[in-house]
C-alpha cells in the first residue's frame, strides 16, 4: 500500500497526503500585496497534502526582490486571506513561509523608508533584477545594530500572528538559501564579534530566538523552519564545520518544540549533496516531523517515506508545472515541463494557465 498517497498528519492537523509543495518564489505580487491570481494559483495544487507558499517577507525592510508579498500590512493580511479561503475551500492545508532576505535585495526593491540588512556589512557576490532598473550588484548591506536585532525578531512574531489572522495553518521561518536566517548561521556572512557572531551557539542564536518568538506568538504546533546545510546559493560557501553547526541546530531546534524541520538538499540544482549523515543527524536529534525536498520523483518519495528517513516529501517544480501534481504522480500520467521564462514574470502566462488532467 502506498503510504504517499495515504492520509498524513502535522501534530492535530490532518492532511490529504503526504506531499508538500515547497515553497516557490512566483513573482506576481505587484506592489508585494497578495491578489486574486494568486489565490487562484494556490487553489490550483490544493490536492496537495501541504502547501507552503513562496517566501513571505514579515518586514519591508526583508522584500529584497521586486514582487514578492509580505504579511506586515493589514492590506497584505487581506489579500492573504482570500489564498487561505481558496485554499481551503477546496480540503488543502497551507502554511506561509516568512523569508526575509536580508543581504539579498536591493533599495530599488525595497519600500520607501525600508533597508537592506544583515549580519554584517558584507556584500553577497553577484547581481539583482529590479524592475526599475535592470540587473544590479548586489549593495553592502548595514550590519544590524542591537534594537535592529530585536525589532527584527518581533517582526517575525508579529508576521506569525498575522498569518495566523490571514487563515494559515501555520508558518515556515526560511533559515535556508542564503536569506537572513542562514546570513547569521553561516560565518562568511555573518562576522560579527557580539553575542550574535563567533561560535555556532552565537551563530544560531537569531535563528532560535525567531523560533521561539513566532512559538510564543502562535503555539509550536504552527511553527517549522527550512534549512539548507551544504546549499550554497547566494554566496554561502561551504566550510569545514558544517555538519557539525547543523548537528548543533537539529538538537536546539528539538528543544523550542516547534512542529517541522524541512531540509532542503540542492543537488539536483548542481549544488554539493547534503550528506546523509547530516540527514540522519536530524532524523535522529528531532523528534517531531521531518520534510525532505529537492529532485525527488514519485518512486524515491514512496521509498524515503516508507523507510522512515522523511516524515512528509516536498516537491518544487514538479507542483510548479502541475497543478494537479497528485493525481498525475498517482495515475502514472505525464507531466507538463516547466517553462522557466515564466518563472518570475508577471501575469497569468506560465503560472496559471499549466493544464491539469481532462476528466
Amino acid at each position: 500500500m502506498s503510504v504517499l498517497f495515504s492520509k498524513a498528519t502535522l501534530e492535530q492537523l490532518s492532511l490529504q497526503n503526504h506531499l508538500v509543495m515547497c515553497p516557490l518564489t512566483r513573482s506576481r505580487a505587484t506592489g508585494n500585496v497578495p491578489n486574486d491570481l494568486m489565490a487562484e494559483y494556490y487553489g490550483q495544487r490544493a490536492s496537495a497534502g501541504l502547501i507552503i507558499t513562496e517566501g513571505t517577507s514579515p518586514s519591508p525592510n526583508g522584500v529584497g526582490y521586486a514582487r514578492i508579498p509580505g504579511i506586515y500590512s493589514d492590506a497584505q493580511v487581506a489579500g492573504w486571506k482570500k489564498v487561505t479561503d481558496t485554499v481551503h475551500a477546496r480540503g488543502g492545508k497551507i502554511f506561509v513561509q516568512l523569508m526575509h532576505t536580508g543581504r539579498i535585495g536591493h533599495p530599488l526593491n525595497l519600500p520607501a523608508g525600508a533597508k537592506v540588512l544583515a549580519p554584517s556589512a558584507v556584500a553577497a557576490a553577484g547581481q539583482m533584477f529590479t524592475d526599475a532598473e535592470g540587473m544590479k550588484p548586489h549593495p553592502v548591506p548595514a550590519a544590524m545594530t542591537a534594537d535592529e536585532l530585536k525589532s527584527t525578531i518581533a517582526e517575525y512574531a508579529k508576521a506569525a500572528s498575522n498569518a495566523v489572522a490571514a487563515g494559515f495553518d501555520g508558518i515556515e521561518l526560511h533559515g535556508a538559501n542564503g536569506y537572513l536566517l542562514e546570513q547569521f548561521i553561516r560565518p562568511n556572512s555573518n562576522q560579527r564579534t557580539d553575542g550574535y557572531g563567533g561560535p555556532i551557539e552565537n551563530r544560531a542564536r537569531l535563528v532560535l530566538e525567531a523560533v521561539e518568538a513566532s512559538i510564543a506568538a502562535i503555539g509550536t504546533d504552527k511553527v517549522g523552519i527550512r534549512l539548507s546545510p551544504y546549499g550554497v546559493f547566494n554566496d554561502m560557501p561551504l566550510h569545514p564545520e558544517m555538519e557539525a553547526d547543523y548537528a548543533y541546530l537539529a538538537r536546539k531546534l528539538n528543544e523550542t518544540g516547534l512542529v517541522y524541520v524541512h531540509l532542503v538538499d540542492h543537488s539536483a540544482g548542481g549544488a554539493p549533496p547534503v550528506p546523509a549523515s547530516i540527514k540522519a543527524t536530524f532524523r535522529s536529534s528531532f523528534k517531531r516531523t521531518l520534510i525532505l525536498s529537492g529532485g525527488y520523483d514519485a518512486a524515491r518519495a514512496e521509498s524515503d517515506l516508507a523507510s522512515g528517513r522523511a516524515d512528509l516529501i516536498a516537491v518544487g517544480k514538479g507542483f510548479l508545472a502541475n497543478p494537479d501534481l497528485v493525481a498525475r504522480w498517482q495515475s502514472k500520467a505525464g507531466l507538463n515541463t516547466p517553462d522557466a521564462a515564466t518563472f518570475y514574470t508577471p501575469g497569468a502566462k506560465g503560472y496559471t494557465d499549466y493544464p491539469a488532467l481532462a476528466g
